[in-house]
């Protein structure tokens, strides 16, 4: 009875830290809606003397709710969203007055068949709804000619993109190079947990990480949402269109990344298997993966530093690269023919195959370089 206490209280401590660690790595969006949302609401009751506006601030949060890289499209759809809810709410509460159980299920109707005969999306058609049943239920139309309301929302859809531009103003690629950065120091990592876990005969330590690899998906799409979010900021800024010749190249480059997680999680997979028979694993094969995790270190410094303009340093982390992921298949292809375990097979393939798309990754333009000598490190003849 006495643990049940300490349990709870471990487990609370655990919860506030984890919640902490939110807060710190999302303050940013925090203060970027809340800042975004009250100068919208500033603007059209100080400036513009709306006695009302909703839709400002609404609309600034619903814009920068979405990901960076769809905000000016977004922005667009919310604006012409909330211009047809009004549209049809005004023409619909003049007709069969305010308040009314026919009134709202026709204004909700109207508005979702015009929306979707547009071609709106979700979040469009969703706002559009949301706007006339906004108009219908909570402040009928007053008969004014005056479209209050959609101004409201081309303001905060103004103010919105504007903080959005305000905060990758100096440095428009530094949030896709911490994307890079964390993308490729995890992966790393995981590769050096699968190769502790294996030394060890671990297998629960390899199971954790299998649910670890396969939870390294998400940072892929962030990798992609982090492209499009870069390309957004650089074409919002002229002086820097100039770097996006450099977003292509990682474009590029993201393909092979995904190839080669994917890689991992089969590796993973495999390490768990072999967990499982309770044999003596090679020692060789912790060095070839711990080897693979610093040339994944080296490939994701590579591309941060070609996003910086550091061409000199990512040329160095590239070769960095090459050589210990060359290194990680020359051991691991040792280890051929010393043993018939099936999963050690499979690990030493996924080792070849993701120092493969690890390189190309690295190397786009040098694909069937990076082939021969990848497989001349395995000891394989030439091609």
């Amino acid at each position: 009875m006495s643990r049940m206490p300490r349990r709870i209280g471990t487990a609370r401590f655990g919860g506030l830290r984890t919640a902490a660690g939110r807060l710190r790595h999302g303050w940013r969006p925090v203060l970027e809606a809340t800042g975004a949302a009250t100068a919208a609401w500033l603007l059209a009751t100080r400036l513009l003397g709306h006695p009302q506006p909703f839709f400002a601030p609404a609309a600034a949060l619903i814009v920068l709710g979405q990901a960076r890289g769809q905000r000016v499209h977004r922005a667009v759809e919310v604006i012409l969203g909330v211009a047809a809810g009004v549209l049809v709410a005004d023409l619909v509460v003049q007709a069969l007055g305010p308040g009314s159980t026919w009134t709202v299920g026709t204004v909700i109707l109207l508005t979702v068949l015009l929306a979707v005969a547009f071609g709106a999306t979700g979040v469009t058609l969703v706002q559009a709804a949301v706007s006339a049943l906004y108009l219908v239920v909570v402040a009928p139309p007053d008969g004014s000619l005056v479209p209050f309301r959609f101004v409201d929302a081309l303001v905060g859809g103004a103010v919105a993109l504007a903080v959005s531009l305000l905060v990758d103003a100096r440095h428009p690629l530094a949030p896709l190079v911490a994307e890079v950065r964390r993308t490729f120091d995890e992966l790393a990592g995981l590769l050096g947990s699968i190769a502790a876990a294996l030394d060890q005969g671990d297998e629960a330590a390899a199971l954790a990480a299998l649910r670890q690899a396969r939870g390294m998906d998400a940072r892929v799409d962030g990798l992609r949402d982090g492209v499009l979010a870069a390309g957004e900021a650089l074409r919002l800024h002229v002086r820097r269109r100039r770097h996006i010749g450099r977003l292509r190249s990682v474009d590029e480059s993201i393909r092979q990344i995904d190839y080669a997680v994917r890689n991992v999680r089969v590796l993973a997979r495999a390490g768990v298997t072999l967990s499982r028979l309770h044999t003596s694993t090679p020692p060789e094969l912790g060095v070839a993966l711990r080897c693979l995790a610093e040339a994944v270190r080296q490939a994701g410094a590579a591309l941060a530093a070609d996003l910086d303009g550091h061409d000199e340093t990512a040329d160095e982390h590239a070769r960095r690269a090459d050589e210990s992921a060359l290194a990680a298949v020359h051991t691991a292809g040792q280890l051929f023919g010393a043993t018939q375990a099936l999963p050690l097979a499979m690990i030493i393939g996924q080792v070849r195959a993701t120092a493969i798309d690890l390189l190309r990754g690295v190397n786009p333009e040098d694909d069937v370089a990076v082939l021969a000598r990848v497989d001349d490190a395995l000891g394989l003849p030439p091609l």
